[in-house]
C-alpha cells in the first residue's frame, strides 16, 4: 500500500482535524473548483452550499478550468459556472469524515472553519478498447485525491 502524506503545511493536531478521500473516480479539474469554493468557510456553511449545488440552488464558480463553459448571467459575480454533482457528492463524504474525525478529538463543531482544501492527481487507470482490424484505443481515467483540513475557531 501506498503512504499517503498531506499537503498541508504547519499541522496543529490539537486544534485542528483532517480527512482525505484517495483514488476518487471523478473529474480533477471540477475537484479543483469545488475545493477553491469551499475553502476558508465554515464547515456548517459549506456542507450547506454542496447540499444546494446537489439541488441546482448554488452554482459553483468556475474560475480556473471555465473554457467552453456555459454563462449562466453572472451568479454570485463570476460569468461562468456549473453543478459537479459527482465531484460534490464525494466532497460532502470527506467533509462528514473530517467532521467525524473532529468531533472524536473534542473539537466544537459549530466552529470549525476549512483551512485547507485540495485536490491532486491520483494514479492513472490504463485500459484499452479493442477497435477494428486488430488495433485499439487508450481509454485512461485520471484518479483524484482530496485533502480537507478543519481548525477551531
Amino acid at each position: 500500500m501506498p503512504e499517503f502524506g498531506y499537503a498541508l503545511q504547519g499541522y496543529d493536531p490539537d486544534k485542528m482535524a483532517k480527512a482525505a478521500g484517495r483514488d476518487l473516480r471523478i473529474s480533477w479539474k471540477k475537484a479543483v473548483e469545488v475545493c477553491r469554493f469551499i475553502k476558508g468557510k465554515r464547515l456548517s456553511q459549506a456542507k450547506e452550499l454542496l447540499e444546494g449545488v446537489l439541488k441546482n440552488e448554488v452554482i459553483i464558480p468556475f474560475t480556473r478550468f471555465r473554457r467552453k463553459r456555459a454563462h449562466h448571467g453572472g451568479i454570485s459575480g463570476y460569468p461562468s459556472g456549473g453543478y459537479p454533482v459527482r465531484v460534490v457528492k464525494e466532497v460532502l463524504k470527506v467533509l462528514r469524515n473530517v467532521e467525524a474525525n473532529a468531533e472524536n478529538k473534542g473539537l466544537d463543531v459549530e466552529k470549525l472553519v476549512i483551512v485547507h482544501a485540495a485536490a491532486h492527481k491520483g494514479s492513472l487507470m490504463k485500459k484499452y478498447v479493442p477497435r477494428a482490424f486488430g488495433r485499439s484505443t487508450p481509454f485512461f481515467r485520471q484518479l483524484v485525491h482530496i485533502e480537507v483540513a478543519v481548525r477551531e475557531v
